[in-house]
């Protein structure tokens, strides 16, 4: 993680010209109770009227000089800070995205939604308003204590009897406020992981009428949400309060302090008029403390969530020498295979050869490490035993880029972007995948009848993840997407599952008719493996029974069986 000392660093040229116009816009502010002294003392005191104008014409000169400096100091301030922030969550998402499919089985999709969006924006925060209004603070209320001094060293003790008391009851707030902030941020990522998921799996959620459940589970999770925010507002009107006070009585101290003061003939009464102006313009930075000490907490309790996703690092990453095939041709050599996962063996001595072109179908009951197969193939994770080859070279040897560029995945959890139907099947090689490519892919996936008969035809937006689409149809764009991927190796995971025995059955002959192309294909009906060059069928994460189809029905074991289940023949 790029520290943020390290962009401010960077950026050094650009804070130092936003706190410049700061400097120059404080020092404008200073010089208005001076213009005041002036006017009671020699104008009103003196009767000086012809130095009046030019005293008015100051007052025009501050007004529009801290207007300009004003304006240059916000829009710095708001642009070197939005950079920042936009480079964080660049890094951040660059980040998660490197991350192995093992972190995203143990973190909420919500939890990382907050980080990305929530947390970086109070980052952003803290270098924009808040580092400007820290820093505005700290010089405004030095030049006022300067001046204070200046006019009267007996009054100018009573700004700084009260600002200790001010700072101690912002670290105090501050201290208290910090834990708060924590737990936020933890019911924050929780609240919006439940929202998510439920949003996402609206219709299941209804189909099984759980909405008043989902409701009570949102609701728990909503009023903790709140108690925590109460927490958090009970410790600033617990402190508000007392910074008020300070400030409200600071100019009512001096006004009768120094009223005395000028009884005695110890000061002028314009001496006290700019005094207590200084004194009301040193209010709003003690009032400012304590909210700027919250925000200050609230971000770096965001930075600290931030550090914890980067202390995580990708079990799979890229070889340090790799290895680049020329041309991939899709040979598949898996020799003697196995995978654990959490102490659980998943796949056992899995070996197979599949000569470049041909077909390898794949069955097996539910969780026999079908789907493991393909996981392993495009290293989403690394075998704990043997080796996987392309075209002769170990996978953990080639470029992790080439490697799953080579491959084209249909996966049994189709997921369709909110797009247009033709940039959902572009998606694998977006840019070069003309529209009459993508029309002979959907016209091969037996999905091109259906699409134009949309609306908008292959502009049709898909909704979120595919909403408004049958299980059939959703199915059918993403063997299209594969398709136009043109990758010398296509998997198809249970791809066919959703679709009537017709319309799987063309697909096939379809796909038999896509030539130069190492195909797996995973399926529970024998009808998707039939055909194939080489059929297994695993059990347990080992390989039961291996052969043609007319091979494996004569063995009458599992393959057969099956067969005979599904009504098929030899």
């Amino acid at each position: 993680m790029k520290k943020i000392s390290k962009y401010l660093l960077e950026k050094w040229y650009v804070y130092a010209f936003a706190i410049g116009c700061l400097v120059i816009k404080v020092s404008l502010d200073m010089l208005s109770p001076q213009i005041t002294k002036r006017m009671i003392d020699d104008v009103i005191g003196k009767g000086q009227k012809e130095i009046f104008p030019m005293l008015l014409f100051g007052v025009f000169f501050i007004g529009v000089g801290r207007c300009v400096f004003g304006y240059l100091q916000e829009f710095t301030f708001d642009r070197v800070g939005s950079e920042i922030a936009m480079d964080i969550r660049r890094r951040l998402f660059d980040h998660i995205q490197s991350l192995s499919m093992r972190y995203f089985n143990n973190t909420n999709t919500g939890e990382l939604m907050s980080r990305v969006k929530d947390d970086v924006d109070k980052i952003w925060g803290s270098l924009t308003y808040i580092s400007m209004l820290l820093v505005e603070v700290i010089f405004h209320t030095s030049v006022i204590l300067v001046c204070m001094y200046r006019l009267d060293r007996g009054l100018f003790l009573i700004p700084v009897i009260a600002m200790p008391m001010v700072a101690l009851f912002a670290i105090m707030m501050e201290k208290k406020l910090g834990n708060v902030y924590e737990e936020i941020s933890e019911e924050n990522a929780a609240l919006n992981t439940v929202a998510e998921e439920n949003l996402a799996g609206v219709r299941t959620v209804k189909a099984f009428a759980r909405e008043k459940f989902e409701i009570r589970k949102f609701l728990s999770h909503n009023k903790r949400y709140y108690e925590l925010n109460m927490k958090q507002s009970k410790v600033l009107v617990r402190y508000q309060p007392l910074f008020q006070a300070i400030t409200k009585l600071l100019p009512v101290i001096v006004i009768i302090f120094g009223g005395h003061r000028v009884i005695e003939g110890k000061i002028t009464l314009g001496t006290l008029g700019a005094f207590v102006e200084y004194s009301m313009n040193i209010v709003w930075p003690m009032e400012m403390l304590g909210w700027l000490f919250n925000d200050f907490a609230a971000a770096v309790a965001s930075n600290e969530k931030l550090k914890k996703i980067y202390r995580q690092y990708p079990e799979i990453t890229e070889p340090k020498s790799p290895e680049r095939l020329e041309n991939v041709k899709g040979n598949i050599t898996f020799e003697h295979v196995s995978l654990e996962l959490d102490g659980h063996s998943i796949l056992r001595d899995i070996s197979f050869d599949l000569p470049a072109g041909k077909t390898l179908g794949i069955m097996g009951e539910t969780g026999a490490g079908k789907t493991s197969v393909i996981h392993v193939l495009q290293r989403f994770y690394d075998v704990t035993g043997g080796k996987i080859l392309l075209d002769g070279k170990d996978i953990r040897k080639l470029p992790l880029h080439q490697l799953r560029r080579s491959i084209a995945l249909v996966m049994q959890d189709v997921f369709l972007f909110s797009d247009t139907v033709e940039e959902n099947v572009r998606f694998g090689k977006r840019g070069e995948v003309l529209r009459e490519e993508v029309v002979a892919s959907l016209d091969c996936a037996e999905a091109k009848n259906f699409v134009e008969r949309m609306e908008s035809r292959y502009d049709t937006l898909i909704g979120e993840r595919g909403v408004g689409l049958s299980g059939g149809q959703k199915q059918r764009i993403s063997i299209a997407r594969a398709i136009a991927k043109r990758a010398p190796i296509l998997v198809l995971d249970d791809s066919t599952s959703a679709l009537d025995m017709d319309t799987e059955r063309q697909i096939q002959e379809n796909l038999r008719n896509v030539t130069d192309v190492t195909k797996i294909i995973i399926g529970h009906r024998v009808s998707s493996v039939r055909d194939a060059d080489e059929i297994l069928i695993l059990q347990d994460g080992k390989v039961a029974e291996r052969g043609t189809h007319e091979t494996l029905w004569e063995k009458k074991g599992i393959y057969y069986q099956t067969c005979q289940i599904q009504g098929e023949v030899i």
